[in-house]
């Protein structure tokens, strides 16, 4: 939801987006009315959802599960007594498993990647590496990054990667996994990201399931400030939210946190529970957690 005001907008981290209307009144956003977030509920499928989920996931069968672990993922079994309540651990009934992984040098800065539903590739590389990037999202017929990636670039091709901790852009998805291996992990590609057009053609297999969701643009209101998202590229519960993300070509910062990353602890303490997909709007100040009213929320926020 969206209304006009003629205040001043107060200082925020630019996206390079339209925040007035017609008039020149300033954009204000804030949550539906009535809006209260939900309960989160683990492993929980909203009425109506499962199909969605089931397509989701049917990418993880053609992927081989790349972009569920972390580089170096490890899980033991422990007591429950080692690990502390307040501490991350998968849990399940009675069962205790400790879960770590090898993380490599933090770029100082979010990485910026302009991308596509077909950039997939890409983005189980920043899962695998546990990173944070800021996405542009490029859907067909978006009118604002998509035009911008031509001026910074000289073509509208996806992925288009900018490293702000490095000066280095560039465009081609398996040069931008070898670049982020090289400069944020151990220098090794899974195999499953080196094998070529197979590589290619199983990522083209993996949409099968959603049958495109995601391609085209929503015409939408873009915010002042990028959403933040908690999640990671192996998750069908993700894949759910991000699919409107981009649909709506809203800018936003994905806190990666696949299996073993060290961020599932830091979600744990700033929400008090760890689950994904996890949105905080700093717009409207909504935090919550449930894909299927997460897509509802940022469809009455933002959609045109």
């Amino acid at each position: 939801m969206v209304k006009a005001s003629s205040s001043e907008p107060s200082e925020s981290v630019s996206v390079s987006t339209k925040t007035s209307d017609d008039t020149g009144a300033v954009v204000v956003f804030t949550a539906p009315p009535g809006f209260k977030p939900p309960e989160p509920k683990r492993f929980a499928v909203k009425s109506g959802k499962l199909f969605d989920v089931l397509g989701a996931a049917i990418g993880l069968f053609f992927r081989f599960g790349t972009g569920v672990f972390v580089s170096g993922y490890s899980a033991s079994f422990v007591s429950k007594e080692e690990i502390p309540a307040d501490q991350y651990a998968l849990r399940l009934g009675g069962i205790t498993v400790k879960e770590t992984a090898k993380v490599g040098p933090r770029p100082e800065k979010p990485i910026e990647i302009y991308d596509c539903p077909f950039c997939r590739k890409v983005r189980e590389m920043v899962a695998v590496l546990d990173l944070d990037i800021l996405y542009y999202p490029c859907p067909r017929g978006s009118p604002n990054f998509r035009p911008k990636v031509k001026q910074m670039g000289g073509k509208q091709q996806f992925p288009y990667m900018v490293d702000p901790n490095t000066g280095v852009s560039m465009y081609e998805s398996d040069g931008i996994i070898k670049y982020l291996s090289e400069k944020y992990g151990d220098g090794k590609v899974p195999l499953s990201l080196s094998l070529g057009a197979l590589t290619a053609i199983t990522a083209g297999f993996a949409m099968i399931g959603r049958m495109g969701k995601g391609n085209l643009y929503t015409p939408a209101k873009l915010p002042p400030k990028p959403l933040e998202f908690w999640a990671y590229e192996g998750s069908p519960f993700c894949k759910l939210v991000r699919e409107v993300l981009v649909e709506l070509e809203l800018p936003h910062i994905q806190r990666s946190c696949a299996r073993g990353s060290p961020k599932r602890q830091v979600l744990l303490e700033k929400a008090g529970h760890f689950q994904v997909p996890y949105l905080e709007d700093p717009n409207t100040g909504v935090a919550m957690f449930e894909s299927a009213e997460i897509v509802e929320y940022l469809k009455q926020t933002y959609a045109a």
